[in-house]
């Protein structure tokens, strides 16, 4: 495996250590609890929620990669838990997915130029494989400082 794809595992497994680190004492109740009950999307409503939604977009990203090199694979179903446990399981999971992935194809060309050889994502974006990567790890950061969030609304009972 390269430095550049070597760099790009190493940031994406950071960014779910930290997520992990945030949740780690997540109790089952702030777990489940609606905190945003004005966003229209049900993928963001509790920390539950998100973290379902996290987890299936890192299998996600994997697959588009998979299918890129020619892999046909399919997303597992996303899974709902109710304690933090799983969760912690499934990140971890999650990321050794796609780790084997590149362990597998260790000479994969990460960064492409060319429009044609791009991965159309379902959100109408082109992505090479370097830019995809990047993608899941701001992914993780985005939900990670929004799953902070709703844990400081939680501990000043805001909900």
């Amino acid at each position: 495996m390269n430095r550049a794809t070597q760099a790009l595992l190493d940031e994406y497994q950071k960014s779910i250590r930290e997520l992990i680190f945030v949740i780690q004492n997540i109790s089952d109740q702030q777990l489940c609890k609606i905190v945003d009950h004005e966003t229209q999307d049900h993928e963001c409503r509790s920390i539950q929620t998100i973290l379902t939604h996290v987890i299936a977009s890192g299998y996600s990203y994997t697959v588009y990669i998979e299918h890129s090199i020619g892999i046909q694979s399919t997303r597992p179903e996303p899974k709902i838990f109710e304690t933090i446990n799983p969760y912690i399981e499934a990140l971890n999971a999650m990321f050794e997915y796609c780790a084997q992935c590149f362990k597998s194809h260790p000479n994969v060309i990460i960064e492409v130029h060319d429009p044609l050889k791009k991965i159309n994502v379902k959100w109408g974006q082109q992505y090479d494989i370097e830019q995809l990567m990047e993608h899941a790890i701001v992914h993780i950061l985005r939900h990670r400082r929004q799953i902070e969030h709703f844990i400081f609304k939680l501990s000043e009972n805001q909900v």
